[in-house]
């Protein structure tokens, strides 16, 4: 295993997680075969212990069994507020973990922990005890996300677990609701046999293995090039402004590669399960299957997004969307419009998931600048009828978007206050100063609103 580990430049620990992460697909293949509910609910969690085993030691499934314990106790003792204790009880322990294995050093040296895993997990536990308590509420308060999601009826503890650890996907995610993982696992919804026969994973599957294999390519040939090191050398503050610049670019985007490798071996996880499936596009003929549950990134969405706030719903998808259902949606009191205070304490919440160092604080409150920024841009863009102005503020919200996201990830990389105010400072606080100058902009010069269609209102 040493010599493996050294041929492709990863310490072992890093080796053994990958091996165990790859590991998933077969794993999630086998899923497909298991004969009964009660025994893919088993496998389910059985195969996903034993990963983690594998992978992080012993100790990393005790630290699992920690908030999913107490996320159930609470649905059993206390449906009416189970979803408020187990959020700040499954957050209080994970922030716990975090700050005892300081993972985001251990990371950055090589060495790997549970807390990842953790991460995911703990979001999954509080989406499903939310989605009980939301099984209390009269439908006609509840929106649309809480109508699908919520459960009337106690999971078992057996669903339970395997939801929480099925086949690893609790390695890297992606995060998805208690009540698909039941319906795909009894076969019922969409996964219910029909007509239309049994769609084949293989080709979306192959599909997200060569991305996956491209994007590892991509990550092992740029990281020698672009160490995230560099930003405490002096040679580094001999550059001019633009390589500098130019530099920060380069390294946030090879950092990015190694996400999208981690989260296309997911998407290819589940795929292969089945589980990924996500309905008919029944405006093909012969209908064609569509498999976009398990996607978790958008390659070209991150990098060629024209604002800020398609960033969201191209990077870390589920997350994203997690996020936006049990904390931005849940912050916006009924029948008011969110404000700026709702996007700062869902950056926020982001921030504390990821962990408590300064790098990660710093790179969600610039988000949630940058955000509220492209708003701005965005505003003006639809309030004018030039065309041509028109074109040129959807250029600049891109070329915005672009200097600003690549600029703030590099607190996301460095993670402590000390190289993130040296790398910020690097560049004169470019990331930061410019959408503070919109956004004060755009409460100086408020265009008029777009007057909109009766059909457009309707949509």
């Amino acid at each position: 295993m040493d010599s493996m580990a050294s041929a492709i430049g990863v310490s072992i620990p890093v080796f053994r997680f990958l091996l165990c992460f790859v590991g998933t697909i077969p794993v999630s293949f086998l899923h497909r075969f298991v004969p009964c509910v009660s025994g893919r609910h088993f496998y389910a969690a059985l195969s996903g212990a034993v990963l983690s085993y594998l992978s992080f030691g012993f100790s990393s499934n005790l630290h699992f069994l920690v908030p999913m314990l107490l996320g159930y106790a609470s649905m059993v003792l206390c449906r009416h507020y189970c979803g408020i204790i187990t959020f700040f009880l499954a957050f209080g322990y994970l922030i716990g973990c975090h700050v005892y294995y300081m993972s985001g050093d251990a990371w950055k040296k090589g060495g790997m922990d549970a807390t990842g895993a953790l991460m995911v997990i703990s979001l999954k536990i509080i989406s499903s005890v939310i989605n009980y308590q939301d099984g209390l509420l009269k439908v006609e308060d509840l929106s649309e996300a809480q109508k699908k999601n919520r459960l009337l009826k106690l999971p078992s503890l057996l669903e339970y677990f395997g939801y929480c650890l099925c086949c690893g996907s609790h390695f890297a995610g992606p995060v998805y609701e208690m009540k698909d993982y039941l319906e795909w696992t009894e076969r019922n919804g969409i996964w219910k046999p029909s007509d239309k026969g049994q769609p084949s994973p293989f080709g979306a599957a192959l599909r997200a293995f060569l991305q996956a294999a491209l994007c590892m390519g991509l990550y092992m040939f740029l990281v020698p090039l672009f160490p995230i090191s560099m930003f405490l050398d002096p040679m580094y503050q001999e550059w001019g402004f633009w390589t500098r610049l130019g530099y920060q670019y380069m390294a946030s985007f090879t950092a990015r590669c190694k996400y999208y490798f981690i989260w296309s071996i997911s998407e290819v996880a589940i795929i292969i399960s089945g589980f990924g499936f996500s309905g008919w596009a029944d405006m093909t003929y012969p209908p064609k299957a569509q498999w976009d549950r398990a996607i978790n990134v958008d390659i070209l969405g991150v990098e060629l997004a024209k604002s800020s706030v398609q960033i969201p719903l191209a990077w870390n998808i589920q997350v994203s969307t997690w996020l936006r259902h049990y904390v931005y949606e849940r912050l916006i009191r009924k029948g008011k419009k969110p404000s700026f205070i709702q996007l700062l304490v869902t950056q926020t919440v982001s921030a504390v998931w990821h962990g408590l160092y300064p790098g990660y604080i710093i790179f969600f409150v610039q988000s949630a600048l940058m955000i509220a920024g492209s708003r701005v841009i965005y505003r003006w863009q639809q309030a004018t009828s030039n065309i041509q102005f028109q074109k040129t503020l959807v250029f600049m919200n891109f070329v915005y978007t672009l200097l600003v996201l690549n600029y703030s990830a590099v607190g996301f990389m460095v993670l402590s206050l000390h190289e993130t105010v040296t790398a910020y400072g690097s560049v004169y606080y470019i990331g930061t100063i410019i959408p503070i100058l919109v956004i004060l902009l755009g409460k100086m010069i408020q265009p008029a609103k777009p007057v909109r269609s009766k059909a457009k209102k309707d949509e």
